[in-house]
């Protein structure tokens, strides 16, 4: 859409061409520091990347709209939500972090 290169975003970000093209085809997966950093260079806000996401839930499908992404996005930005995630991605045991979540949404309310 820009007109860039692969080798133009790589030299932006500091990496090869080639681990573009991995980004793209989705042989490596991109990180959220690494996403912030390409939505900066392109001038995007992370949220661009997310147009008409579906998540799915329980084998359902529900749509996440612009409005929810910007307020993850916002929130994933502040030192609470920063300090948050890193905590959270250091659990190793996935069923001790499905427990923490559904803490959390008992907390707010939010039943599944």
């Amino acid at each position: 859409m820009l007109g860039l290169s692969q080798a133009e975003l790589g030299n932006a970000l500091g990496v090869s061409f080639q681990q573009i093209q991995k980004y793209e085809k989705g042989a490596y997966r991109v990180s959220a520091s690494r996403l912030e950093q390409i939505a900066s260079f392109l001038g995007v806000p992370i949220s661009f990347f997310f147009n008409d996401l579906s998540i799915s839930a329980k084998g359902s499908k529900r749509r996440v709209d612009g409005e929810s992404i910007e307020a993850i996005t916002k929130f994933a930005t502040t030192s609470d939500g920063l300090s948050l995630a890193k905590a959270f991605m250091q659990i190793q045991d996935p069923k001790l972090r499905r427990c923490i979540v559904r803490l959390v949404e008992g907390i707010v309310g939010h039943d599944e």
